[in-house]
């Protein structure tokens, strides 16, 4: 395998972005992505009028829009698929209760859809807001999607005083609420990590521009193939940045182990197949968009990995863990937790030869498990899961030299 493979924008900034564009009225956006997602994104917020509003299965769409739409107090229906009204949402409607937004249930406490009805007051109001120019303080979970936090933090400096979010326990994901106070400071918010607490000050976002970086949730897919590839394989990936806002970035050390070398250049990177180190342990709390594709590396590879931090994979598009159990095993592979949240990989004999990958409307998983054709023809059920976040990926494996059909 040899050439260069274009990457989408990051779907995690281009919606990062997004949000704050609007809340700051104007800027121009470079590069945004074009993950459906994103575009999702872009409608939806292009349409200030709409009474109901169907955030799809997007996950962020759905998060970001339910803090975003209360602040701007609109009055409107916040809807999603079948399966998005079966991802919890309650921790983040409590939260923006408690700042004074007006939301209720229309079907199942704690699940979408919302009836959003602005505010209940002119001014949030909240009992630990002691004076008026103190930020409003909630406590917050850590270990929720750290979508619940970014939703929180983006509208901190809309509130009177601001906000302060006290994190509780373990904190999962940190690198992407890096990445939102990294935009909100570039769109002018004033922001700050304390460590245990976060905190937003008010004032108003101001207009800027912004070029996305290409995205390394995506690269890892490559990543992936470069492992898998016969010997002496190299890939360029125009776009990535060395000093990077994604968590995902994680992707370089982790297939320093898997075999992958990477070397930075002036734009991108490019990577050069190497020989695996050995077994290995890797904590995924903040890169879980990672762990389906190390996962399946690791299997076909007959790399010994124990996976932890994978508590969110259950709440995501589908149960990830139950998905990846499943699928692995028609390869001869296994996940198998061995201690409460310690996953190990392991393989009985790997054999890759016709064999069909159910995805559960998952993107993920079916950019994770093709690789595997590098090994034997697969055929991967429902492939259109992938606009979600790349929908150019089919194309791109077909210039890179596969056969798809």
């Amino acid at each position: 395998m040899r050439g260069t493979a274009q990457l989408p924008a990051s779907k995690s900034e281009s919606n990062r972005a997004l949000i704050l564009q609007a809340l700051a009225g104007g800027g121009q956006l470079d590069n945004l992505s074009d993950a459906n997602d994103t575009q999702l994104m872009q409608r939806l917020l292009a349409d200030p009028a709409a009474t109901e509003v169907d955030a799809e299965d997007a996950g962020t769409v759905m998060r970001f829009l339910t803090a975003y739409l209360a602040v701007t107090n609109r009055n409107a229906l916040l809807t999603g698929t079948a399966r998005a009204q079966e991802r919890p949402i309650g921790i983040l409607v409590d939260a923006l209760r408690e700042l004074g937004a007006d939301i209720g249930y229309e079907k199942e406490e704690g699940y979408p859809p919302l009836r959003l009805r602005g505010w209940q007051a002119a001014e949030p109001q909240n009992e630990n807001a002691t004076q008026e120019d103190e930020p409003i303080e909630l406590k917050v979970r850590g270990d929720i999607s750290s979508q619940y936090i970014s939703a929180l933090l983006m509208i901190g400096p809309m509130l009177p005083g601001g906000l302060r979010l006290w994190l509780t326990g373990k904190v999962g994901s940190r690198p992407y609420i890096r990445m939102t106070m990294a935009l909100m400071q570039h769109f002018g918010g004033n922001c700050r990590d304390l460590g245990t607490a976060l905190e937003a000050r008010p004032g108003h976002y101001q207009p800027a521009d912004y070029t996305i970086e290409s995205d390394w949730s995506a690269a890892s897919y490559w990543y992936a193939m470069v492992a898998l590839a016969p010997a002496g394989s190299h890939l360029t990936l125009p776009g990535l940045r060395r000093y990077s806002w994604q968590g995902d970035q994680a992707i370089v050390d982790i297939m320093a182990k898997l075999g992958v070398d990477t070397e930075f250049l002036a734009d991108g990177v490019r990577l050069t197949q190497t020989a695996p180190t050995g077994g290995f342990t890797q904590d995924f709390t903040d890169c879980p968009d990672l762990a389906q594709t190390v996962a399946v590396v690791a299997a076909a590879l007959n790399v010994p990995v124990v996976m932890t931090g994978l508590e969110s994979l259950r709440i995501k598009e589908t149960d990830r863990i139950f998905a990846l159990q499943t699928e692995l095993a028609n390869f001869g592979a296994f996940l198998t937790e061995e201690a409460e949240g310690h996953f190990r990989v392991s393989t009985e004999e790997f054999h890759v030869g016709g064999q069909t990958v159910a995805t559960y409307h998952d993107h993920r998983m079916a950019m994770a498990f093709a690789p595997l054709a590098l090994r034997g023809p697969i055929t991967v059920d429902s492939p259109q899961v992938v606009r979600k976040s790349y929908p150019q990926f089919w194309l791109e494996l077909e210039k890179a030299g596969f056969s798809v059909v």
